[in-house]
């Protein structure tokens, strides 16, 4: 059974920092696995920010957080990390990390083409 836990979030002033970590049981790290973090703030539809294929290690970056988010992965502690710097108001948000297979090696980004869901963790950056 898959298992996502996600940890790191808080409460920031704008210009920090914050690191997300998404540990992951269950899942087989093959080439086609994509994980995944995406964020909901209130009123808005949930959107993938950053995706990091677990075989290949290619990365894909929203224009939102382009430049100031980083994913990465430690393979030997099944964990993703979302590093979060220069941190604006606007990324204030539930940030989720979310894993699905695919056939391609497309980037995925609507939130209903993943089946594995972790419970979120809540960024919050003040002005």
């Amino acid at each position: 059974q898959v298992q996502l836990v996600e940890s790191g979030g808080g409460s920031v002033q704008a210009g920090g920092s914050l690191r997300l970590s998404c540990q992951a049981s269950g899942l087989h790290y093959i080439l086609s696995t994509s994980m995944t973090w995406f964020r909901q703030a209130p009123g808005k539809e949930r959107e993938a920010v950053a995706i990091i294929y677990t075989g290949t290690g290619r990365t894909y970056y929203s224009d939102s957080v382009q430049g100031r988010f980083t994913v990465s992965q430690d393979n030997d502690q099944n964990t993703v990390y979302l590093q979060m710097n220069s941190l604006e108001p606007e990324d204030t948000a539930m940030y989720y990390c979310a894993a699905a297979y695919f056939a391609d090696s497309g980037w995925h980004t609507r939130w209903n083409e993943y089946s594995h869901w972790g419970q979120g963790t809540q960024v919050t950056v003040s002005s």
